[in-house]
């Protein structure tokens, strides 16, 4: 049981900066802290061991523990106003298409004094009808009902209204499509008192949920919500259409979602100018009632993308308040640390990468931390929640505390292998959160045979390795290149990728291009890199944006009209769509995958020439990598290969490639223009680790594994492998300053 959860503000931080960490305790009422280098996170005992060295440093505990909830759950939010409080009568009108109606009460609409109950509600009823309900500040509530539930991912238009002067309270529903013998379209009203809307509270107007006493917000509306409106009147039934004009009646106000699609600021078009915020970041650049296919990029035409869809599962920011603040010495020297919390036997890890001091490098080789890749995959639920894990990795699944604890706690997140409850895709993942997965002894589900460890604890085998070589390194993440370009990596004789560098923004991209450009030396000793297009948000901070349009190895598809992030408006998908393969960077690009068995590299003729001989010294076989911790090879789980075509340069040397994998092993979907026999890894020339060579016009040179397997077969036999060796050769000439 996980009694101690935890995050920190950032992922990146340099000498004399300070770290603040929100912890939550779930029955613990004290811990401790201590600071600690992780130096390998794999607890396998075929391997070298977990290791983590102390860094002593008195962070101030024992600490106090305390519970801090996580409201998940996103809306938006009108502040309290003059021309709210005035209202005597009222109409609500909104254009909705709601994915799970008839799974609770969910709002629409609303305006509530929780300690009281008084205020209004327009909402879909327990049955998924729509409903409106008033509440005076004493007494029941009086609630009208169309009773006919709305059909699921359907567009209507809805509406309700309280006349103050006759007590009658109404509702309206109407497909914007209606269809014979289907029965959805409905007015209802009832009669009460009089002047029944109560003066004076002070209550924000709430859109997709309503609000509670104890907690921010609660009776999601699961669905999108376009267009919804404020009025001073009760409208008239027979004045419904799809979407009145702002000018027709007058309103309090007119909120069109349209408007900075890119930001969490909502606009209210009427002259009372009640503009709101979102919370939770729902989805934004989502297609609505007025989309018709013409175009597909929202910024060309926003109003054809005037919706957002709100989630009940949303998750941007837990909001902790922070328990304790770490200030890092000047004098630590940079690599990847975290954060221990303990009590008893629970123990919980924050990792981050310390930099270098900004602006200075102290080390000649920079390991790029993938944390997009890392936020990518933010407490996946791969191993119980996706049907066909068991068959992809050929065994059991190997379940922990860590699948179990997620499965009770929906609350912490999703990420982009993940669902909502309604059925849509993910294309928001943040780290301000805990994150379980992302802790040093975690184990996987697609590793392979072995440690089956992925992602991070993966990564720690490159660590691992550097320590081991007694390599001097300074850690830089994807934020950081995001953030400086390519001035984060300048001055690096050599930098080195992680295991599996799945997520890049352009920003990100563009710095590893132009630090190549300017000679640099590029060591991508991972599979699957460069695969998928990823954009941060301009203004929030630890959140991206990923939607997996036209193919790809994916866990959905966005739904048509929706390939554009609404955070950048920027086309997505793979690198490879957007014209920017990762053949042209690093030399291979990703075909394939498997989690079964890894395989060795058998070297090509290539391997013996001339400019690749520094690559093979003290190599005697040309069998190279038939063990390691990742399946028992050096070739495995995600595979990439050189394709000319695809922009492989042109004197790249394939040094070697991998053979005999798995028929689990499959070609990725966007190779695969016909489907047919053949195609797995026993059959198919394509399923195959490239390592490859090449020298940049400026006098450098990238050298590529082609291989998530690479890194977990270093440690083999205490590090005294051809596995090792190679990657130590390529260091070592990448580390002199003679030019290629």
């Amino acid at each position: 049981m996980t009694r101690i959860l935890a995050y920190a503000d950032r992922l990146s931080v340099a000498p004399g900066e300070s770290l603040e960490i929100k912890v939550s305790c779930d029955g613990l009422t004290r811990y401790d802290a201590e600071l600690v280098r992780v130096i390998q996170g794999d607890i396998n005992p075929a391997g070298p061991g977990y290791r983590e060295d102390p860094v002593p440093l008195d962070l101030g505990g024992p600490f106090k523990g305390r519970f801090q909830p996580i409201h998940a759950g996103s809306y938006a939010i009108v502040e309290d106003a003059p021309p709210l409080r005035a209202l005597t009568s009222l109409g609500l009108q909104a254009v909705v298409w709601p994915t799970l109606p008839g799974h609770g009460p969910q709002t629409i609409l609303s305006r509530e004094d929780p300690p009281t109950g008084a205020g209004f509600r327009l909402f879909l009823d327990a049955a998924g009808a729509l409903a409106l309900a008033l509440s005076p500040h004493e007494g029941e509530a009086v609630v009208v009902s169309t009773g006919k539930p709305l059909i699921a991912e359907r567009w209507y238009s809805v509406a309700g209204g309280y006349d103050a002067a006759t007590g009658v309270l109404s509702v309206v529903q109407r497909p914007l499509r209606p269809h014979p013998k289907v029965d959805d379209s409905g007015v209802a009203s009832v009669s009460t008192a009089a002047n029944q809307i109560q003066h004076g509270i002070e209550a924000p107007l709430m859109i997709a949920a309503r609000a509670a006493s104890d907690r921010p917000a609660r009776e999601h509306f699961n669905g999108r919500i376009e267009a919804p409106r404020l009025c001073a009147h009760a409208p008239a039934p027979e004045a419904m259409g799809e979407r009145a004009s702002v000018r027709d009646d007058d309103p309090v106000a007119a909120w069109d979602f349209s408007i900075a699609i890119s930001s969490e600021r909502i606009s209210d078009l009427s002259p009372n100018r009640l503009h709101g915020r979102l919370v939770n970041l729902p989805t934004r650049g989502v297609a609505g009632h007025a989309w018709t296919g013409q175009e597909h990029c929202w910024s060309k035409r926003p109003e054809h993308y005037g919706a957002i869809h709100f989630h009940d599962d949303d998750l941007y920011d837990c909001g902790w308040k922070t328990d304790f603040v770490v200030t890092l010495p000047d004098d630590l020297r940079s690599g990847v640390y975290a954060l221990r919390l303990h009590a008893g036997d629970e123990a919980y890890y924050i990792p981050f990468a310390l930099r270098p001091p900004r602006g200075t490098t102290s080390a000649p080789v920079a390991f790029l931390l993938p944390t997009a890749s890392y936020m990518a995959y933010a407490n996946n639920r791969i191993g119980l929640d996706v049907p066909e894990t068991e068959i992809v990795t050929g065994r059991l699944l190997q379940l922990n505390p860590i699948d179990i604890f997620l499965q009770e706690h929906p609350e912490l997140g999703l990420c982009f292998y993940d669902l909502h409850s309604d059925g849509s895709g993910v294309y928001y993942s943040s780290r301000l959160r805990p994150i379980i997965n992302l802790q040093p002894k975690n184990i996987g589900h697609l590793g392979g045979v072995g440690s089956n460890v992925w992602q991070f604890n993966a990564d720690t085998h490159i660590l691992g390795w550097l320590e081991q070589q007694g390599q001097a390194f300074d850690v830089i993440t994807d934020e950081d290149l995001e953030a400086e370009g390519a001035a984060a990596i300048a001055g690096y004789r050599a930098v080195i990728t992680s295991s599996h560098p799945e997520y890049y923004s352009v920003g990100m991209l563009d710095a590893l291009q132009g630090y190549l450009d300017g000679g640099g030396r590029l060591m991508y000793l991972g599979g699957n890199g460069f695969y998928w297009r990823v954009s941060f948000h301009p203004d929030l901070p630890g959140v991206i944006e990923c939607r997996k349009s036209e193919d790809g190895i994916r866990a959905f598809a966005p739904r048509p009209g929706e390939f554009y992030a609404s955070f950048t408006g920027e086309y997505t998908g793979l690198w490879r769509r957007n014209g920017r393969p990762p053949n042209e960077l690093v030399g291979i690009g990703m075909v394939s995958q498997g989690f079964d068995i890894s395989a060795p590299f058998i070297r090509t003729d290539a391997s013996r020439d001339p400019r690749a001989a520094f690559v093979f010294e003290g190599v005697e076989s040309d069998l190279i990598g038939d063990f390691g911790l990742s399946g028992g090879g050096a070739a495995g789980l995600e595979l990439d290969a050189a394709d000319p075509a695809l922009g492989t340069p042109p004197h790249t040397l394939v040094l070697a490639s991998s053979e005999r994998h798995s028929d689990l092993y499959l070609m990725t979907p966007e190779d695969m223009n016909d489907p047919v026999p053949g195609l797995g890894g026993t059959e198919a020339e394509i399923i195959r680790a490239d390592m490859v060579f090449f020298e940049t016009p400026a006098g450098g040179a990238v050298f590529s594994t082609g291989s998530i397997a690479w890194a977990g077969s270093l440690s083999h036999k205490g590090y005294d492998n051809d596995v090792a060796r190679i990657t130590g050769n390529v260091l070592k000439r990448f580390l002199d300053a003679a030019l290629f």
